[in-house]
């Protein structure tokens, strides 16, 4: 398997800043591929969707490239399953509000308390009428879920499970596998947040079997949007808040109003940069099974060599940041155990404050977050959100050995005051 970075790197106009882009967990930049599909649609079909003229064909055309695309990305069965949103909080919400009408007073709903706010709010609403909240809670040692008495908290009362594939915090990789598998024996279905997931594995709804699953495109190269998978006959069983006059066939009624075509097309167009990468990568390495052909192989193939990329970087970096002395990193620090984490260190250094850390970072062009990044579950567990959260640095595919390099020699340089 080739390493792809360099090939990606000279794709993405906003490398030649030179700034060192550690936000991607908040958003990654975006290759010209994207920009120029983006920049197209305007030029050459944009119009509303089902008009009897070329422009809208155009465009209809553009939406149904959308689908397939993410058909592809997630191994949906069909297009169909595929919903287009402004992002995946807004998703989430859209859907929890329509399951909220499948259930009765007293139905459980399990949440963790690992997870961002936008798969834990939505499904909190639901006790407005009258759901019951159940938490998986979080092992402070390494911050991954307890599942010690995992069938005790899924129960035959239990409705919808939500579960984050990965922390957007502190970079764990859930089993979501076992607790899909166990909502399924209790007939429960299941919700899964797969936004920092997505830009670092493949993801296959039909071989994990869940009922719906959530993503950013913006989070793993494309445009600023958000995906829904649904798997069809549990979005047959909803009926969705829409106007009157919205289609009433699947996907089109989850989608409320006009969507963003310019942003599907940039969707269509980062996928297949994806499967681009995927073709440079060549055959993946044997322990990774492409269960696939055409563009869904090449994805697996572009996310097996981001993998390899990322977590060869990942160990300078983790490394470093521990050899830092008054340095504390969240989560899992054993290089034994990277295929349980994505390449996310959330970190807090003694008598300094995140936020300023951030600042000074940026200050020498260097791109972290700080704060809660919206997982405010986590950080008041952890004790952290009363001081200010701390601060992230996430890798992404065309981040370099040298970049690493240098935000740990400008972190030591800031201690160093």
């Amino acid at each position: 398997m080739k390493d792809i970075a360099a090939h990606a790197r000279s794709q993405f106009p906003a490398l030649g800043s030179g700034a060192v882009f550690l936000d991607g967990p908040g958003g990654t930049q975006v290759p010209q591929a994207v920009i120029d599909a983006v920049a197209a649609y305007y030029r050459e079909a944009n119009a509303n969707e089902h008009g009897l003229f070329a422009a809208s064909q155009r465009s209809d055309a553009i939406i149904e490239a959308g689908r397939r695309a993410m058909a592809d990305f997630l191994n949906a069965r069909s297009r169909d399953e595929i919903i287009f949103g402004a992002n995946m909080t807004t998703l989430t919400l859209h859907l929890a509000r329509a399951l909220g009408r499948t259930l009765n007073p007293g139905d459980e709903i399990v949440v963790t308390r690992l997870d961002h706010d936008a798969n834990i709010a939505p499904w909190l609403h639901l006790q407005e009428s009258g759901a019951v909240i159940r938490w998986l809670e979080i092992d402070p040692r390494d911050c991954t879920l307890k599942l010690e008495g995992l069938e005790e908290t899924i129960n035959k009362k239990t409705r919808i499970v939500a579960v984050g594939y990965a922390s957007n915090a502190f970079g764990t990789i859930n089993d979501v596998p076992g607790i899909v598998a166990a909502a399924r024996k209790v007939g429960a279905l299941t919700f899964v947040d797969a936004v920092h997931y997505a830009p670092h594995r493949a993801i296959d709804v039909q071989l994990l079997d869940c009922d719906f699953l959530a993503c950013s495109p913006y989070k793993f190269y494309g445009p600023h949007s958000g995906v829904l998978y649904g798997k069809r006959e549990a979005l047959e069983r909803l009926q969705p808040y829409k106007v009157r006059p919205a289609l009433d066939s699947i996907p089109d009624c989850f989608e409320t109003g006009t969507k963003n075509h310019e942003g599907i097309a940039g969707v269509a167009a980062v996928v297949d940069f994806l499967a681009w990468l995927g073709e440079i990568a060549g055959t993946p390495d044997p322990r990774v099974a492409a269960h696939g052909t055409g563009r869904r192989a090449l994805l697996q193939q572009a996310l097996a060599a981001i993998q390899a990329h990322e977590t060869l970087l990942f160990s300078r970096l983790l490394s470093g940041l521990l050899a830092i002395p008054g340095l504390r990193v969240y989560g899992i620090t054993d290089p034994e155990r990277f295929s349980e984490r994505t390449p996310t260190a959330c970190f807090t250094i003694d008598g300094l404050v995140p936020a300023k850390i951030a600042e000074m970072l940026g200050q020498a062009a260097i791109q972290v977050w700080d704060g809660n990044y919206y997982a405010l579950e986590p950080m008041k567990f952890l004790g952290l959100e009363e001081k200010g959260g701390a601060v992230r640095a996430g890798l992404s595919l065309y981040n370099t050995g040298e970049e690493v390099d240098r935000f740990l020699h400008t972190l030591r340089r800031i201690i160093a005051g």
